[in-house]
């Protein structure tokens, strides 16, 4: 044998090591997220993939971070699902490629040492139909995506890297003086004022058009505003028996990871990373998916971290899909706008969620929920215990239902006062328990602004500490009860 005999030996040995780790019964491993649930929620499964396995160089993968490996990824996929699934294993290297497609029974293994890079060109990405921030519209396919797939999962401890730098805008007061310098390096166009680098003249384009929202003019060219219409790094749309484990999700070119109509996910023990000034650059958000686990995972991100959607407005009630049975437990968040987010899209409504074991260091907000007329959507039955924060920028806790797609260190103090007429789009929160919260350090400890027509209703506050700036504040709410609870006011 020759060396390199001997060395992809190795390779295929350690793989197949790893996998059957990875393949033992683990029917247990969760159990203790299950102790003292108080709603019912059957257990999620891991999914169940065949133990056969390939691996991307057999199919033709080049690991030089150059030679573009699209193709190979396709064929691997092709010929694993033709014989009923199993493990695409992405050995250590840099591995450049377009969109994977995960269909029935994969697992893509990124093992510890592979670095998967998505391609900048926009010619692999075909616009198509789908869903974000809760309406149907028009975007790019996704670096990584699955349509109605069961059994599929990341894994293998790699990380993943969605070169967002080529997609998104920037402010300029977000980032330093030598960053600028580096941004505005790589071309692209400025905002006559000279605040934003925007990726090309199309980006630009359709963000007049568009505002501070994401929907450009409906008769603009398509292939003209193309990097406008920027894609998620992991769409996972109507998938079942989901798994993301080990690795490390980074620099997506929108929102990072959103599951889409999902149904039995696992994500545990993976690290989500974008930088702090990424437009759009959310950690995860759960969208309308029910039987979730998040566990034992870290986002650095520039957006909200977890977050919780069901639609929005006419689209989202239209879909009737809401987001329901998540265990999210022993997670850590170093940057977000919001440690735990519910909304603003939640027209589908939310309901039996359990947020315990948390650490939010430096987030925006620690625990945030928002909407707004015209929303529409029930959010109850949330359970936030023993949750840590520290140096929280503005609220502990907020409650915005007058939210209109700004920060929460952009949010207006002054509510509105007027009472509308309640129907289908009014949105309502109620019955809600915070307890062991824990906020060393925010701008206010607890801020609930509610609607006159709809006040947010049964939030409990107990056995919890806030040093903050400033006390709680409550507008149009009831039967909002703090139980041994300690304000600590330094200003």
């Amino acid at each position: 044998m020759n060396i390199k005999t001997i060395t992809a030996f190795l390779v295929i040995c350690l793989s197949l090591l790893s996998l059957s780790a990875y393949g033992k019964s683990k029917k247990d491993e969760f159990r203790k997220l299950y102790e003292n649930l108080p709603f019912k929620m059957d257990k999620v499964k891991r999914p169940s993939i065949p133990s056969r396995t390939v691996n991307i160089k057999d199919f033709g993968g080049v690991a030089d971070g150059k030679t573009l490996n699209t193709e190979a990824f396709k064929q691997a996929i092709k010929a694993l699902s033709e014989k009923g699934g199993g493990h695409l294993v992405v050995p250590a290297g840099i591995w450049l490629s377009g969109p994977i497609t995960l269909v029935d029974n994969i697992d893509l293994h990124v093992t510890k040492n592979a670095v998967l890079v998505f391609s900048p060109d926009q010619s692999l990405y075909p616009i198509i139909d789908t869903n974000f921030e809760g309406l149907d519209v028009r975007r790019c396919l996704s670096p990584i995506n699955a349509l109605g797939a069961k059994n599929i999962s990341i894994t293998g401890g790699g990380i993943i890297d969605g070169s967002g730098e080529y997609w998104r805008e920037v402010k300029k007061r977000k980032v330093s003086s030598d960053q600028w310098k580096e941004i505005t390096k790589r071309g692209g166009v400025l905002a006559e004022d000279g605040s934003v680098w925007y990726p090309d003249e199309g980006y630009m384009k359709a963000r007049k058009t568009a505002g501070s929202l994401n929907y450009p003019d409906p008769s603009l060219d398509e292939n003209e505003i193309k990097t406008f219409l920027r894609p998620v790094m992991v769409s996972l749309r109507e998938c079942e028996n989901v798994l993301l484990e080990d690795c490390t999700f980074q620099n997506s070119p929108c929102w990072n990871i959103h599951p889409l109509y999902c149904d039995e996910v696992i994500i545990s023990n993976i690290t989500v990373r974008n930088p702090h000034y990424s437009a759009n650059g959310d950690g995860i958000d759960i969208d309308a998916c029910t039987n979730v686990i998040v566990t034992g995972s870290s986002f650095d991100v520039g957006d909200d971290a977890i977050c919780i959607k069901s639609g929005k407005d006419e689209d989202g009630r239209r879909h009737g899909k809401a987001c329901s049975n998540l265990i999210i437990s022993d997670c850590t968040v170093y940057h977000g706008h919001g440690g735990f987010v519910v909304g603003s899209e939640m027209s589908g409504g939310v309901n039996n969620i359990k947020v315990s074991d948390c650490r939010f260091i430096g987030t925006d907000v620690g625990l945030r929920f928002k909407s707004t007329r015209g929303r529409g959507g029930l959010v109850e039955n949330i359970w936030c215990e023993n949750i840590f924060m520290k140096d929280i920028v503005t609220y502990g806790v907020v409650f915005n239902l007058y939210y209109e797609g700004v920060a929460a260190t952009d949010m207006s103090k002054d509510p509105k006062s007027d009472i509308q007429p309640v129907d289908e789009t009014t949105p309502e929160f109620k019955n809600m328990d915070f307890s062991g919260i824990v906020c060393a350090g925010a701008k206010q400890s607890v801020f609930i602004n509610g609607l006159p027509e709809m006040p947010v209703k049964g939030i409990v506050f107990k056995d919890s500490y806030f040093q903050a700036q400033k006390g709680h504040e409550v507008n149009f709410a009831e039967n909002i009860t703090f139980e041994n609870v300690t304000e600590e006011v330094k200003k």
